[in-house]
């Protein structure tokens, strides 16, 4: 009787620890399970952060590649427009030019048909 029980004991003991077994790698198959769902997710947002990343670098790049074409551009413009503003100075200067000598033309031509005048006036008729 005494052996029958032992019997009895140890295979309920046993049956508990199989159960108690199964029940274990069923918690541990679920938590393997939720932290892969887990990691899953996080990976997603974290491979969506990348690929967003990757795009603003590609975009910054592209940015400073166009800002330094249009500096560069843009130099080119105000190098242009200061030979402009240099050569309507030097328009300026010519024209300027031009009125004095015709100013002084004129004021010889003047003086040398008052001296032409004065000798027909002035010769022995």
């Amino acid at each position: 009787m005494l052996s029958r029980l032992l019997r009895e004991h140890q295979a309920k003991q046993s049956e508990r620890k199989e159960l108690q077994e199964k029940r274990r790698r069923e918690a541990i198959a679920a938590a393997t399970c939720l932290t892969e769902a887990l990691v899953d997710h996080l990976n997603v947002g974290v491979a969506q952060a990348y690929m967003n990343q990757r795009k603003l670098d590609h975009e910054v790049k592209t940015l400073q590649v166009q800002a330094a074409q249009f500096a560069k551009q843009t130099g080119q413009w105000i190098g242009m427009v200061e030979n402009f503003n240099q050569a309507l100075k030097e328009i300026g200067d010519v024209e300027n030019w031009a009125r004095s000598i015709e100013l002084d033309m004129r004021t010889i031509a003047t003086a040398l048909e008052y001296v032409y005048k004065g000798q027909l006036q002035s010769a022995p008729s």
